[in-house]
């Protein structure tokens, strides 16, 4: 198969799961708060990847890439603890959106850092993205009373853009230097690390999941759904560009959105409809 098309692929791969993964985050984040959705659903992840590797019979590579695995494990995390943040504050299809400007973030650190190009029309892409994402994170219902004003966890959804975008360049390095299912395994087995670390410095209550058993098998679920997404795309990116790749997963907004409106009747404004349109049309853009 052509590395261009399975790199698209691969990237649609990514984007779908963590479209589902971050609906279903977005739900949960509201029901146990932002922080167990994260650790539990993180945590079922590193399970799901550890019994593949085994299931593989994978030899699991360490090198002196280690390291940087443990800066991808931090970066990852406080990137999902703001987006969930977000989520818990804030309404999902506006969050979601202005959460593709991880988009932008990555490809500014992969033409920054790794020499990584943009062609005009991707360019073009970026700029759209930029200004849809803008569209839909102010409160436009306000705006005739006083200033305009940030939709609830807008910030929390910018940070956690910047973040992702440091943590694709750097899980591409990793991916090309151990390969795929090492990066995602050692990225896995830190990120969990970090949430418990996280949450004895901040006196975070983990505890047993107070949920149904259905709510429990959906946790877990999500953590399957997101280790397969993030699997996909560092297998993308040991033979591609995180230039290329990153921006068709990004598309997950869509899937998040849609999911949104079909099951939660969240509502956007006209304005927030069209900012949300123009950042999806921004990311189709950047892959042509």
């Amino acid at each position: 198969m052509d590395t261009t098309l399975l790199s698209i692929l691969l990237g649609i791969g990514g984007m779908v799961g963590w479209g589902i993964y971050d609906f279903l985050g977005s739900v949960f984040s509201k029901q146990i708060g932002s922080f167990k959705s994260l650790f539990w659903s993180q945590l079922a992840g590193l399970i799901s990847i550890f019994l593949l590797a085994l299931w593989l019979k994978a030899d699991i590579a360490i090198s002196s890439t280690a390291i940087l695995a443990a800066i991808a494990a931090i970066v990852y995390s406080v990137g999902y603890l703001f987006f969930f943040k977000g989520f818990e504050k804030g309404n999902v299809p506006i969050i979601a959106a202005t959460m593709n400007l991880w988009t932008v973030f990555t490809m500014f650190f992969a033409f920054v850092l790794m020499g990584q190009r943009l062609t005009a029309t991707q360019s073009i892409g970026v700029l759209l993205i930029i200004a849809g994402a803008t569209l839909a994170s102010i409160d436009w219902g306000r705006i005739r009373h006083q200033k305009p004003q940030l939709s609830l966890g807008v910030k929390e959804a910018i940070l956690g853009a910047f973040f992702f975008g440091i943590f694709w360049n750097i899980s591409e390095i990793i991916s090309e230097d151990i390969g795929w299912l090492s990066t995602t395994l050692l990225v896995k087995l830190g990120i969990v690390i970090f949430l418990l670390i996280f949450a004895f410095a901040k006196r975070q209550t983990l505890g047993r999941l107070n949920s149904s058993a259905k709510a429990k098998a959906v946790i877990l679920l999500m953590g399957a759904i997101e280790v397969g997404a993030v699997s996909l795309v560092n297998y993308g990116l040991t033979i591609g560009d995180a230039i290329l790749i990153t921006p068709i997963a990004s598309a997950l907004s869509i899937v998040t959105i849609m999911l949104a409106i079909v099951f939660l009747k969240d509502r956007v404004s006209k304005p927030q409809g069209l900012g949300i349109v123009m950042a999806i049309v921004g990311i189709v853009t950047t892959t042509i």
